[in-house]
């Protein structure tokens, strides 16, 4: 493994009954195991995501100041999100990572934001 930086932590009940769980039934070897593949899998999927605080804060912001959006409640995109599913039949609708998603979405709001222009 290397050089290692030794840390201690503290866990929620909760947490720590789960970490002792999963080296019982010998998925992990050990409980550093297990805050390793923890820590590595959230590292993974803020790196995928690709966007630091101030870039997400900028686009929060262009949100905002693009003006109110075309839905007025929850119930009105739930309401399209089910006509969509069923104009796709029950076979249309593509399963993509949730980054791949999020990308989708922010072009389809991209492109429609620059046609107002």
């Amino acid at each position: 493994m290397g050089q290692v930086d030794k840390r201690s932590i503290t866990l929620s009940p909760e947490l720590a009954q789960a970490v002792d769980d999963v080296v019982a039934a010998g998925e992990y070897a050990s409980a550093s195991e297990v805050i390793r593949d923890a820590l590595r899998q959230w590292k993974d999927r803020r790196d995928l995501l690709g966007y630091t605080v101030e870039e997400l804060r900028k686009l929060v912001q262009e949100g905002i100041d693009s003006g109110p959006g075309r839905f007025a409640s929850m119930d009105e995109i739930k309401a399209e999100a089910r006509n969509d599913r069923l104009s796709n039949g029950p076979e249309g609708g593509e399963i993509v990572d949730g980054s791949v998603f999020l990308e989708r979405l922010r072009a389809k709001y991209a492109a429609m934001s620059d046609s107002k222009k």
